[in-house]
């Protein structure tokens, strides 16, 4: 695409505000989109983007050097460019309109679904994606585990990608034909434009609760930036709600077509009495379509709610009951989310859960205890240079409702590892429970070895925080980190009769 009609992208309210158009590079063929210098390639367009403590703007001379065609920038062009210089108010804001039309707005050809909220957003992802499957809609997906472009399989880097990033995986999946898409809209992803231009079928709410704080600052700034996609949802396209969030009742008077879910309160679709094993669910969910039933491998209360946002909205769009409920009972579960790592061979019950707030680790907790034959043994530590106020409520959490608790390390990054675990400590100390047992490992290797080695048979032990990772972050060393692998292992040796302390 010539540099000049990309440019036209940025009219109105791309925010332009000048651009050098005179010189004949103008005419320049753009071939990529680029916000990195460092991953500059020849012939891209950079956007230079304005952190927090550095401006795109001080690396345009190595993107230019490395071949970019031309810079986008909120400040003004040095004296001497070798390049044209655009000028915008804002860079992101510049940035999505320019993906959207360098890749020829793919979302006006998908049914693009995003959901955002605290928590429940990856596994409402991934029904939503085996329901529309059912139906015969090849599907994309984006999300915290993993992309999935048409029928490729691309590693996650961020809940949801810089806008060229999401933009570019649109036409991917476009032209592998896909009809649809789900996607986890993050409350980073809304507030730094990165989902702007793209045109959504429908938005899910599922809750709010405290977390990213130390970005968000208060939590009103960070359901602001939750409500953007509700503001962005076109006339008449569904705003599905979970009503049962105190927040719920706010968004309903944001979107133009709100669709409600709920479990204890009124709402558009709303189940029937439950029935929770370890086996997974089943419950018959009221819509104004009718009924769906429900016959599903997830567990626990919390994928109750997770499954009527999904019957809400595919309900919404009008996909077939059938295929709901087909898409509901073919998905055997989400990785790192209640994943189940031990076996009928073990004495023990071994969980792994994404759970890395207290809200989440309350409803990881109070799912495990009904299913527990004996005690429930908690590992989970907190991420370094991340929001500390949830520390001391994960510790109260986790010592109200577990029998044993060893708090360690999840990614400490450049925080000093036995800090984190102190403030971690200071809710346990402060917690209305007094008899749980407290451990202090900060190896979380050891950590999980110890307490696969020290639960007694009938024992549950829930590993929190990680889920999915593969790596942990220490410092500025990210290493493999695998932890179904290591209970996998710990419960091997469990079996062969040696245990390790």
């Amino acid at each position: 695409m010539k540099l000049t009609r990309l440019i036209e992208a940025l009219g109105g309210d791309g925010g332009l505000r000048t651009a050098d158009r005179s010189a004949t590079r103008a005419e320049a063929n753009v071939t990529g989109l680029a916000y990195d210098s460092r991953k500059v390639q020849a012939g891209d367009l950079f956007v230079a983007l304005t952190g927090l403590k550095l401006s795109g703007a001080d690396f345009a001379a190595d993107a230019i050097a490395r071949g970019a065609v031309g810079v986008v920038s909120e400040v003004q062009a040095p004296d001497e460019t070798a390049v044209p210089w655009v000028v915008v108010r804002d860079a992101r804001q510049a940035m999505a309109a320019l993906a959207a039309a360098f890749y020829d707005h793919p979302s006006q050809a998908m049914t693009v679904v995003g959901i955002t909220g605290t928590n429940g957003k990856t596994t409402t992802a991934y029904l939503l994606h085996a329901i529309f499957e059912a139906a015969g809609v090849k599907a994309g997906l984006l999300g915290t585990v993993t992309y999935l472009v048409g029928d490729e399989v691309v590693e996650s880097s961020r809940t949801t990608p810089e806008s060229p990033d999401v933009q570019r995986m649109f036409r991917l999946m476009v032209d592998r034909g896909c009809g649809a898409c789900v996607m986890e809209v993050s409350s980073h992803a809304l507030a730094l434009r990165r989902v702007d231009e793209t045109r959504f079928a429908a938005g899910v709410f599922t809750n709010l609760t405290r977390d990213h704080l130390d970005y968000h600052k208060d939590m009103e700034s960070y359901f602001a930036a939750k409500r953007r996609l509700f503001e962005m949802l076109a006339p008449g396209a569904p705003g599905i709600i979970n009503v049962d969030d105190s927040r719920g009742e706010a968004l309903t008077k944001v979107a133009s077509t709100p669709v409600t879910y709920g479990i204890n309160k009124p709402a558009d679709v709303t189940p029937g009495p439950l029935a929770l094993t370890w086996e997974g669910l089943q419950f018959d969910v009221k819509t104004p379509r009718g009924t769906v039933h429900v016959r599903s491998r997830l567990i626990g209360r919390p994928n109750v709610s997770n499954i009527l946002a999904a019957v809400a909205t595919a309900t919404a769009l009008d996909l077939p009951t059938s295929a709901i409920e087909e898409g509901l009972t073919k998905l055997q579960g989400v990785p790192g989310r209640f994943e189940m790592v031990s076996t009928s061979r073990d004495d023990i019950g071994v969980v792994v859960d994404y759970a890395h707030t207290d809200d989440a680790l309350k409803n990881l907790l109070e799912t495990a205890r009904p299913l527990a034959q004996k005690r429930v043994i908690t590992v989970f530590g907190c991420g370094g240079d991340r929001d500390r106020t949830k520390r001391p409520l994960m510790g109260a959490v986790a010592s109200r409702l577990s029998d044993v608790v060893i708090v360690t390390s999840d990614n400490p990054r450049s925080e000093d590892p036995i800090r984190i675990i102190e403030e971690i400590k200071r809710g346990i100390q402060h917690a209305d429970r007094e008899n749980s047992e407290v451990l202090s490992i900060v190896d979380r290797h050891a950590a999980i070895e110890k307490a696969i080695a020290i639960a007694e048979p009938g024992d549950l032990v829930l590993l929190a925080g990680k889920g999915h990772e593969k790596t942990q972050v220490i410092g500025t060393r990210e290493i493999p980190f695998d932890e179904v692998e290591i209970a996998q292992s710990a419960l091997e040796r469990r079996r062969a009769g040696s245990r390790v302390h």
